[in-house]
């Protein structure tokens, strides 16, 4: 079974040696070209693998039942299916992920495998190693639907969405992501129209650059040449300015736009955890009055019914309280150091050429597990996530 979860075992990959090196299009379907540095050090592996694979391997990823308290873990979020011809609705979905010709997206999907790679449950599922490792595409066998199945979530949230938590901790966590949830979305999409007004910028300053060296005249007269100077210079001028304002533009992209991207699903991975776990306490409260109105015939039968949720409740309120705890504090370091670093990058573009101490979203590593350590000894964004 590739759902089997492989107790004390590690990956045989180096999680921040795990690259998502190009996309190829073929026709109007992406493929991924992913290479992960092996555990020894000695050799890589190469592997191809399209959108439906990452959803093969999310799905068994959530297919873990077996696994006390899974319900509780914040599930590194994928992002949205990305098209070659993408329609409007599609690009709307994906924000900043559709710009740069698939390269954000291909980035955002890096981010995915090596969350998913650090965290300390997650990676002990025998899926992930097939899927890194493995020549043959796994996305092409069926996956299993399973409890996270988000149509049922939609039936059931009409129901239990509003329901009373017993813990003011996870009562006062799901007040503030709702609040939270809708901010981070307004925050990404404002923060792309402010990344595609620099890329308009850009281009229109390139245009004029074009029109003013067509301003150039022919001649010996002083106002010609004159003319011609003034031309010259501001044509310059402009042509620069649409360069250094690209620059800047793939700077914001590649730093803070990918960041508050990453802020927003991650807000929405959160927010599909709080629900499984108020599920779950729906179920136990009606255990428990199932219990004490039961005959006494089936009361024996209907205790253990009680004590198995309660169990299993216990178990899922405990790792989502690690989740949680984590989660904030990974992201407040995030931002900040997404802030700095966008802002860092882009006062060092003279002549529009980044130097060495350039942040990317590459130079970093993934978000550690709650039970693993994060360094912030350089100025890599995304070394928090």
């Amino acid at each position: 079974m590739m759902e089997e979860v492989r107790d004390g075992s590690v990956l045989s990959v180096q999680t921040d040696g795990i690259k998502v090196t190009e996309v190829v299009k073929e026709g109007d379907n992406l493929t991924f070209i992913i290479i992960s540095q092996k555990l020894s050090g000695t050799g890589e592996y190469h592997v191809a693998r399209t959108y439906d694979d990452f959803d093969w391997l999310q799905q068994h990823l959530f297919s873990q039942e077996e696994v006390p308290g899974i319900q509780g873990v914040i599930f590194p979020p994928l992002p949205a299916k990305a098209q070659v011809n993408a329609s409007a609705k599609v690009i709307k979905q994906l924000g900043i992920l559709a710009l740069g010709d698939f390269k954000p997206y291909g980035a955002a999907l890096e981010r995915f495998l090596q969350q998913v790679a650090s965290h300390s449950v997650l990676s002990k599922n025998k899926a992930v190693e097939d899927f890194l490792t493995s020549s043959e595409p796994p996305g092409r066998q069926k996956s299993k639907k399973n409890i996270f199945n988000r149509l049922s979530q939609a039936v059931e949230g009409m129901r239990k969405e509003g329901h009373k938590d017993v813990e003011d901790f996870f009562q006062n966590e799901r007040d503030l992501n709702h609040s939270l949830t809708n901010s981070s979305k307004l925050a990404a999409e404002k923060f792309l129209d402010v990344v595609q007004t620099e890329q308009k910028i850009s281009v229109a300053c390139v245009h004029f650059s074009s029109a003013l060296q067509m301003c150039v005249e022919s001649g010996e007269e002083p106002q010609k040449q004159a003319f011609t100077r003034v031309c010259k210079n501001l044509s310059e001028v402009f042509n620069s300015l649409g360069k250094h304002m690209s620059s800047v533009a793939e700077n914001n992209m590649n730093t803070l736009g990918l960041g508050l991207d990453l802020e927003s699903r991650y807000q929405d991975a959160e927010k599909e955890m709080l629900f499984r776990r108020t599920c779950k306490l729906v179920e136990l409260e009606t255990a428990k009055k199932n219990a004490d109105r039961a005959k006494p015939v089936k009361k024996p039968q209907m205790e253990e019914v009680k004590k198995a949720a309660e169990t299993e409740f216990s178990q899922i309120s405990a790792v989502a309280k690690q989740e949680i705890r984590h989660f904030k504090q990974a992201r407040v370091q995030l931002l900040q150091q997404l802030w700095f670093c966008g802002v860092r990058n882009n006062w060092s573009l003279p002549g529009n050429t980044p130097t060495s101490s350039t942040c990317t979203w590459r130079r970093s590593e993934p978000w550690p597990s709650p039970d693993k350590s994060s360094s912030q000894s350089s100025c890599n964004v995304f070394s928090l996530v």
